[in-house]
């Protein structure tokens, strides 16, 4: 999710910051750019769309100049251009950021108050405007940014250049990944490390709350409150392919493990713990529209259709407002009926999705009011809705979707969490439990992560299976189906997901002693009727995996079990989904598919 390149040193550095923002095209962007001081002032240039139009500008008009930083953006606040692209400028200062920060509204009224005019919509141009405040105080630039650094709420990592200082850059992190290298007579920093790999491998990672300052005598690091940092530096062993992958085999493995991060991100800034409610204009369903919803109807597909499953469950739970769930590709296709009062929820992760944007167009047709849920800023899906809530997951690589599938489920509880209190018919105190368990719940998925190594020996045990059955009730029944779908979707091993009560109506039929079947054990209020059907598949010798939260909820009854965290019931899929994404990696990967490309698959569906 966007990409930063810094460079101190002693060779032309406008073409090298380009290279190193190449190798971190992988992450996604949609608009680059470069600020290169070239003895003088800061000269910058910037271009919208991939790197080879920024390259293109930078032959036609080129620039000289030993310091820079450069930046990929994935765009989150304001949409895909030039004038929203880094670096952002203020006076003397120049500044690329990735991250989220959440209390930009506030700071941004501060600031114009104070007569500073806004060059775009970015939540970045704030830090430029407070560390050029700073400056004109008379502060250092590192005291400048330290100054600005204490203002911020939320995640960034940041680089600032300014025109004071031609051979200085400052860098700083909180809760977004920052590296250092060390190379002869120059140094650099990036957002990951295949940036890097091209000039050494001797790296230092910064950590959260730290600052540094880059000169061409090395890299100085302190805390942010000034308090000297020493750390020895690490040497990188990995290709620059595994480099790409932060060292994990497959981007689907990666991706899998970025899930708390990603939860993180599309939480941050669309929460108040203090008053338990969700900020309403950071969900794109205003109070008003939200008081005059008489049903909700979510359209979308394949695993974002699972998601949508999980939206109804809590919409109708939470929010206690009537709602159904479509898939897209059938919508239309029905001749449905929009009423007055309704309000359609599109769901798609590349928000290009060509069925669940037909279905969109026919009930805006009809006169509905349209929240569309993706995670890429400008999409068709975002640009035709009447509001839209992004995920904030990042660019996903694996045509599999994880962390924007459980992104997506994190949106949804905030969206039926935001119905509920703003109706009335979700308390402040159970709104209160529910808030500050989603908060809780990125640090319970890296819980969960840990279980990889016992996950990956129980695929060994199911890597010659031919079939399987997944079974869950309640919210977790729509986890169930995206189980069986990540199983058959990169390892094509024939698979099903169930409601458990609807196994004596077929599916029971199937089971012998050469089926696993995975079952979907939260500490739920359908715990006890999840065992009766583990029960029914253990009396025909089924062979039984449980997800459990107590180890000893189906310790007699299965064979193989997976321990994860408790969270509130209404949250738990956030938590079990992540042991089946597992599951399905390692037995994909046992049989030796392509786990990020698989068969027959296209990351973005734009045909019907």
């Amino acid at each position: 999710m966007c990409g930063i390149i810094a460079y101190v040193g002693d060779k032309p550095c406008a073409q090298l910051l380009i290279d190193g923002l190449r190798k971190l095209e992988y992450r996604g962007y949609d608009s680059a750019g470069v600020a290169v001081h070239d003895g003088t002032q800061l000269v910058v240039r910037r271009a919208a769309g991939k790197l080879q139009s920024l390259q293109d500008l930078l032959i036609a008009e080129p620039i000289a100049g030993t310091t820079g930083i450069g930046h990929t953006r994935w765009a989150t606040h304001g949409p895909p251009s030039e004038r929203n692209a880094h670096p952002h400028v203020s006076g003397r200062v120049a500044v690329v950021h990735n991250g989220i920060i959440e209390n930009h509204v506030e700071l941004k009224q501060e600031l114009e108050a104070k007569g500073r005019v806004f060059a775009s919509d970015t939540d970045t141009e704030i830090v430029a405007h407070l560390v050029e405040l700073a400056l004109g105080t008379g502060a250092s630039l590192l005291e400048a940014v330290r100054q600005t650094l204490r203002q911020l709420r939320g995640a960034y990592a940041i680089a600032v250049l300014s025109r004071e200082d031609p051979e200085k850059i400052i860098v700083a992190r909180h809760a977004s990944p920052l590296v250092l290298a060390l190379a002869d007579g120059a140094v650099l920093a990036a957002s990951d490390v295949p940036a890097i790999l091209a000039h050494t491998r001797e790296v230092l990672f910064l950590e959260d709350n730290e600052l540094a300052v880059l000169s061409r005598d090395g890299a100085h690091i302190e805390t942010v409150d000034g308090v000297k940092v020493e750390r020895a530096a690490t040497t990188i062993r990995w290709s620059l392919v595994q480099a790409e992958r932060g060292g994990y085999k497959h981007f689907m493995l990666k991706e899998i493990h970025e899930q708390p991060r990603a939860i993180e991100d599309t939480l941050r800034g669309r929460i108040q713990l203090e008053h338990a409610r969700c900020v309403a204009d950071e969900l794109g369903v205003p109070e008003t529209t939200a008081k005059a919803i008489r049903r909700v109807v979510l359209l979308a597909c394949g695993t974002s259709f699972h998601a949508a499953m999980y939206g109804r469950y809590l919409i109708e739970s939470i929010a206690k407002i009537p709602a159904v769930v479509d898939l897209a590709s059938e919508f239309r296709y029905r001749d449905p009926v929009i009423c007055e009062g309704d309000l359609v929820i599109a769901v798609s992760q590349s928000g290009e999705t060509a069925d669940t944007l037909a279905a969109l167009k026919e009930a805006q047709r009809q006169g509905a009011n349209v929240l569309g849920v993706v995670n890429v800023q400008g999409s068709a899906i975002a640009r035709i809705s009447n509001g839209v809530l992004y995920t904030h997951a990042g660019p996903e690589i694996g045509v599999a979707s994880t962390k924007c599938f459980t992104a997506q489920l994190a949106a949804m509880a905030l969206v039926a969490i935001h119905l509920g209190r703003t109706r009335g018919s979700l308390s402040e105190e159970r709104a209160s439990v529910l808030i500050h368990e989603l908060v809780k719940i990125p640090e319970k998925m890296r819980a969960a992560l840990e279980q990889d190594a016992h996950i990956q020996q129980i695929a060994r045990d199911l890597v010659s299976s031919h079939n399987a059955l997944f079974l869950g009730r309640g919210v977790s029944c729509p986890v169930a189906l995206e189980g069986a779908l990540k199983l058959k979707e990169i390892s094509y091993v024939h698979a099903e997901g169930y409601a458990g009560g609807e196994m004596k109506h077929g599916p029971l039929a199937l089971v012998d002693k050469s089926l696993p079947v995975v079952c979907l054990l939260p500490d739920d209020p359908t715990l006890e009727k999840m065992l009766s059907n583990v029960q029914e598949v253990r009396a025909r010798d089924g062979q039984v995996l449980a997800i459990v939260n107590d180890e000893n909820t189906a310790k007699s009854l299965a064979k193989w079990t997976i321990v994860v965290p408790k969270t509130e019931p209404e949250l738990s899929p956030l938590i079990t989904t992540i042991p089946m994404q597992l599951l399905s990696y390692h037995v994909a990967d046992q049989r030796g598919t392509d786990v990020d490309q698989p068969r027959n698959l296209a990351k973005t569906v734009t045909v019907e």
